[in-house]
């Protein structure tokens, strides 16, 4: 069985916690796209852990971890976090982490180019993390870059480097003005963090075609939400690569297989990491309120979030992105402290009302439409059946639910592993 479990909307939604909960009936949990530029941060009892890159199921010492060609990985930040990990007691080996052959590595010079364009755009930036995403993401289609299995091979790889360096510095230098890209610094960076890693890397896409004949379940673990995606989400404010369930199989390196389940999750209300539109956000004391209750700070950054109401517009678009075939509701505990709820129905576009996501300009001057629910006033985090939740609160999620036209089947009411409600039978376990 392949299942993906994706964000709904701008990221941020707790798609690592529920990949730590459901990753005990699964077999391999896998990333299939993205870098270190966000973060998966999961609690249970080894402890909180802020993940990166590795995948979510690596908490649990019986799952095999994959890290996909889609992926861009930064080396050096791969092996602070396995020795982060290793050092809180969590198991890493070949056996449970394997990264594939054919994943882009993330170099020095990606993370310094990154730095200077935001720089070079000030006001005008586009919120990037600095962590070499959208360079190296570019020079993979520019077919200028270097893959985990290029490690095995030096001499080839100086050559390739050189190249590659020789043209960096073309624009480094002129262009940004900054300091040539020097190629024995690169080679030491790579030797020194890849000698670490070639045990890891292997054909993956062999290894999830082998798993899933042996009758294995897979989910794959996206980063980021629909509304970051390349092609589909709120361009030119969004990742660099494909977070969309429908790239997972290709992303996994295994491009003939159809996921049989989609696992979208999205918050009780709204938040989001970085620059571009954001019709419903919250400002003032309103949003420090909201923000304090639900800890609204990046996995990866540290940035506060920006926060608002829950946003019925972006989720029915984002889940139809996803194909999802179910849904996660996280965080409403959260909102227990309201008296009133308030939710975005639809988008105010100059003269027009409307229910349809739009994009470009109109997105960019939407305002948005307001109704207002009662709040339970209460704490629910320890709810763990439907009739345990107060009724404002089911009300609450009855109407997500029809608003965004797909079946919420289970309900975080708590950060910890086991605080959640199932709200329904679901497919993924």
């Amino acid at each position: 069985m392949l299942t993906a479990i994706v964000g709904i909307n701008w990221g941020d939604e707790g798609k690592g916690r529920m990949v730590d909960l459901v990753s005990s009936d699964y077999d391999v949990v896998v990333r299939y796209q993205g870098g270190n530029n966000a973060g998966h941060t999961v609690i249970n009892h080894l402890g909180k852990f802020i993940l990166n890159l590795i995948p979510s199921g690596i908490l649990r010492p019986e799952v095999v971890n994959v890290m996909g060609n889609g992926m861009v990985i930064d080396m050096q930040h791969l092996v602070g976090e396995m020795g982060r990990l290793t050092e809180k007691g969590v198991k890493i080996t070949p056996d449970n982490l394997k990264i594939s052959s054919r994943a882009v590595i993330c170099m020095p010079y990606h993370v310094r180019q990154d730095c200077l364009e935001e720089d070079r755009l000030g006001d005008a930036k586009y919120g990037s993390t600095r962590r070499g995403i959208a360079p190296v993401y570019g020079d993979k289609y520019l077919k200028k870059i270097i893959m985990m299995g290029d490690l095995f091979h030096p001499e080839a790889l100086r050559k390739r480097i050189e190249g590659i360096v020789e043209w960096k510095n073309l624009f480094i230098e002129k262009a940004y003005g900054s300091n040539k890209i020097e190629v024995d610094e690169i080679m030491n960076w790579l030797e020194e963090y890849g000698n670490q890693l070639k045990p890891f890397v292997c054909n993956t896409g062999e290894f999830l075609d082998e798993s899933l004949k042996a009758g294995k379940k897979v989910v794959f673990e996206a980063q980021l939400g629909a509304l970051r995606d390349i092609d589909f989400g709120i361009n030119p404010y969004t990742s660099s690569s494909n977070t969309i369930a429908a790239y997972a199989p290709i992303g996994a390196g295994i491009p003939k297989y159809r996921l049989d389940n989609v696992f979208g999750i999205m918050k009780a209300y709204s938040s989001c990491v970085g620059e571009g539109p954001f019709t419903v956000e919250m400002f003032g004391k309103e949003a420090d309120a909201l923000r304090e209750a639900g800890g609204e700070y990046g996995a990866a950054t540290g940035r506060p979030r920006r926060v608002g109401a829950f946003d019925v517009v972006a989720s029915k678009y984002g889940v139809e992105m996803q194909g999802a075939t179910e849904l996660a509701l996280t965080k409403l505990d959260v909102l227990s402290y309201l008296d009133k709820i308030p939710v975005c129905v639809a988008y105010k576009v100059g003269d027009k009302v409307t229910t349809s996501f739009p994009s470009g300009e109109d997105l960019r001057i939407a305002t948005p439409v307001f109704e207002y629910m009662d709040g339970w006033n209460c704490d629910i985090s320890g709810c763990r059946k439907p009739s345990d939740l107060p009724k404002q609160a089911l009300k609450y999620i009855e109407y997500l639910e029809k608003a965004v036209g797909c079946p919420i089947t289970y309900v975080s009411v708590g950060a910890e592993r086991e605080e959640y409600v199932v709200m329904k039978e679901s497919k993924i376990k």
